[in-house]
């Protein structure tokens, strides 16, 4: 069984984060969620580009969000072409 990754909150306080921003579950402390209307989305994989936590995953046919790294900023909204990425407020 592999271990868990670790929490944001494990890492100590002004430390320099010598891994990728997927070794570090940050998705816990999000306001907003991005939700993609899948009609409107042309899989130009924009979104993919600019997540500065590689949060968006593409498999070759399909984009979908991994909410364990996204962290709400919302620059998959801001950069979709198409507008097809909405930021709703998270329950």
């Amino acid at each position: 069984m592999a271990k868990p990754k670790p929490s944001y909150k494990e890492i100590p306080p002004a430390a320099v984060a010598w891994k990728p921003a997927t070794d570090y579950k940050t998705g816990d402390w999000r306001s907003k969620r991005p939700i993609r209307d899948t009609e409107k989305c042309t899989r130009c994989l924009i979104c993919w580009i600019f997540c500065p936590d590689g949060a968006i995953k593409w498999d070759g046919k399909d984009i979908t969000f991994n909410l364990d790294y996204c962290k709400g900023c919302g620059i998959c909204a801001h950069e979709c072409p198409v507008e097809c990425i909405k930021m709703e407020t998270e329950e």
